[in-house]
């Protein structure tokens, strides 16, 4: 009797610090052992993370692993015009901002605060951590270098929630989120959407499909299509990263104007 022999998987590429990474369309397919996993090793300096997001590649790994790469297909992702605004909270964000001084968006005013705060904060269903203290460090020398930026909500003078992501020119990728009060994180994503959408950005990386994003508008986008539009977005010109509260303008429907 003949026996069938499976395919070997492609072997993962081990690469040595400031070794380029392989094309994305080389990440592990649906066959393979892990798909999306594209290689381990290298490492998380500026430059090279630099080059991995322009090329559609992120680094995600849990403690003990070695760095690992992955440019999974499809890609999750955010089209900020299709963003879904759920009518119970576009009433809670108008409330936020009618608020005044008590409530306010803050873009880089404390960044290892909110990456801090995203590897602390537990979430429902994860018992651990991906932004180990390396990751920590790396995002941080990012932003130090002005290409990862931190959306914070505050109220009452407190850091009450916010997000995280790396932008590089008109290319968006989202990293982390967190919320110490309620509603919080959606308040700072929203903020972001308000921003992009001001600023002529189209999408929003969300990396992983999850029920919560897909809640929000995010979809899966195929690799492909995921790759052209960061090619394009990455070439223009970065937008000044700071929040106006007219930006709340594009999200929001004007409130009714009062008669006297």
């Amino acid at each position: 009797m003949a026996v069938t022999r499976q395919p070997r998987p492609k072997q993962l590429p081990w690469l040595a610090p400031g070794e380029p990474l392989p094309a994305a369309t080389q990440a592990w397919g649906a066959q393979d052992p892990v798909p999306g996993l594209l290689a381990a090793g290298g490492a998380l300096d500026v430059d090279s993370l630099l080059g991995a997001y322009r090329g559609g590649v992120f680094p995600w790994f849990s403690e003990g692993q070695p760095i690992l790469w992955w440019s999974p297909d499809p890609r999750m992702v955010l089209q900020v015009e299709r963003f879904r605004l759920h009518r119970s909270f576009a009433r809670t964000l108008r409330r936020f901002t009618d608020a005044g001084a008590r409530c306010e968006i803050r873009f880089d005013h404390d960044f290892e605060a909110v990456i801090d705060a995203c590897s602390r904060v537990p979430r429902a269903g994860q018992s651990g951590t991906w932004i180990l203290p390396k990751m920590i460090e790396a995002y941080t020398r990012m932003h130090r270098a002005g290409h990862a930026h931190s959306v914070e909500t505050w109220v009452d003078g407190r850091l009450a929630g916010g997000l995280y992501c790396v932008g590089i020119g008109r290319a968006v990728f989202g990293e982390s989120m967190f919320a110490l009060q309620p509603d919080a994180s959606k308040i700072a994503l929203s903020a972001l959407v308000a921003f992009c959408r001001s600023h002529g950005i189209a999408q929003i990386d969300c990396q992983q499909n999850t029920a919560h994003l897909a809640s929000l508008g995010a979809a899966e986008m195929p690799r492909s299509v995921f790759l052209s539009r960061v090619a394009q977005a990455t070439q223009r010109p970065s937008p000044k990263w700071e929040f106006e509260p007219v930006y709340w303008n594009s999200l929001l429907p004007a409130p009714p104007s009062s008669t006297t």
